[in-house]
């Protein structure tokens, strides 16, 4: 590298460091088109590119080890999350896969027993097979989750707001016991979205997005993401990335990159919808439970207050009586939240945890955490509040109907009875 170019690299490293979020969001790491002055980055659609003499290259030999608009991607994600690198695969879990790819048989990763249930399948039917250990525990109770640690914990694996209980962990401290330790640390980030929340600037080592979700924003793209602290964990997950292959592809990476450039604006306006949802649903007769950090009644509120910007977009609530088939009177009920699984699209979704997102997690550990077979996950998207609440009152009216007519039969059963007896 030349001193030029080590030169462009600082100056371009310290403007990032002053950018606010929404203008990194649109700039960092992005240039227009050298070629031909583009705005936008081009889908650099090759496999692979034309070398002068054998070695001697532009910096690209073959797509699957380096790609332009991959690049490009990387440089803007890393400057969002404040860290060193950014590394792209082909999803959130393939991601996953890479980081759990730099340990060893032997090796034991200590999580939240609160996750996605992709994650604890991948953890346990996948990577016990080969060795890894792994533990389940609740990471907000400090002391007892030190006492888990062992000789061969090598990783925490860390989901703060977890998914679907939209519990908090204290990253600071969380990171603070890894180093103490000598123990890496992994934050799923994909709830907050580095709007929200930057684990990097909080002690973690690796911060993790499915890109699916609130990156891409459109519910139109595959991708995963982990930024690192240290060169050292980029030399290693570029190594994984171009040995393993779980690569995305250049229109993926393209598609992240658009979607990146209003991720400012959609959080924002998805979590002010948010709020609002999760204070009629407190206030309303048919729910017994709601789950949303952004309200006073959560036990961590004043955590996510500390360590988020604003306290997202996703709220989990059960219904009174914890009836399986009035959930499913909800969750079918909808007009405007889609019921669908995944999240952080533009658009609202409904979803039913227990039979999707979280089915391979098995029903006793599921109902440790509170995550019952009625349990409804919302995903708030930006439509107009007034149509989201007026959507959500009319599906529980279907629930409350049915409530009627059983206090209707039992009425005239009553009534029969009274006949009889005289």
């Amino acid at each position: 590298m030349s001193k030029n170019t080590e030169k462009i690299g600082e100056i371009e490293s310290n403007l990032h460091q002053t950018m606010r979020f929404g203008t990194k969001a649109i700039h960092a790491g992005i240039e227009p088109d050298p070629s031909t002055g583009a705005i936008m980055t081009p889908i650099y659609q090759t496999s692979t590119y034309v070398q002068s003499a054998p070695g001697q290259h532009q910096g690209y030999e073959y797509a699957r080890t380096q790609n332009p608009t991959r690049h490009v991607l990387e440089k803007n994600l890393a400057a969002l999350e404040n860290g060193t690198d950014a590394i792209c695969f082909a999803s959130g879990l393939a991601a996953m896969d890479a980081v759990i790819k730099l340990l060893k048989s032997g090796d034991e990763i200590i999580s939240c027993n609160d996750l996605y249930g992709g994650s604890y399948r991948q953890i346990v039917r996948v990577y016990e097979k080969f060795g890894l250990k792994s533990k389940f525990v609740d990471m907000s109770d400090m002391k007892s989750l030190e006492k888990e640690i062992t000789p061969a914990t090598k990783l925490f694996w860390i989901e703060t707001p977890t998914n679907p209980m939209l519990n908090l962990v204290d990253i600071e401290q969380i990171c603070k016991l890894a180093k103490k330790h000598n123990i890496l640390t992994c934050v799923d980030n994909t709830f907050a979205s580095p709007y929200l929340q930057n684990p990097l600037d909080m002690g973690a080592d690796m911060v993790l997005h499915s890109a699916t979700k609130y990156l891409g924003g459109h519910s139109d793209v595959i991708h995963g993401c982990v930024v690192v602290k240290t060169d050292e964990l980029s030399k290693q997950l570029h190594f994984i990335q171009n040995a393993s292959g779980a690569v995305p592809a250049p229109q993926d990476c393209f598609l992240i990159l658009r979607g990146i450039k209003t991720l400012h604006l959609r959080v924002h306006r998805a979590c002010k919808n948010a709020k609002k949802i999760a204070k009629f649903l407190e206030n309303h007769p048919k729910i017994d439970k709601i789950y949303y950090p952004g309200l006073k009644s959560h036990p961590h509120h004043e955590l996510a207050a500390k360590q988020m910007r604003k306290f997202g977009a996703m709220l989990s609530f059960d219904l009174k009586g914890g009836s399986v088939e009035d959930a499913y009177k909800v969750l079918s009920g909808t007009k405007v939240f889609a019921l669908a699984e995944s999240l952080g699209g533009v658009e609202s979704l409904i979803g039913h945890p227990a039979s999707m997102t979280h089915a391979s997690i098995p029903k006793a550990e599921r109902m440790k955490v509170g995550l019952t077979d009625s349990l409804i996950r919302l995903s708030v998207g930006v439509e107009d509040i007034e149509d989201l609440i007026a959507d959500l009152e009319q599906a529980l009216a279907l629930v409350e109907i049915k409530e009627v007519k059983k206090e209707k039969k039992q009425k005239i059963e009553k009534q029969a009875d009274t006949i009889v007896a005289v």
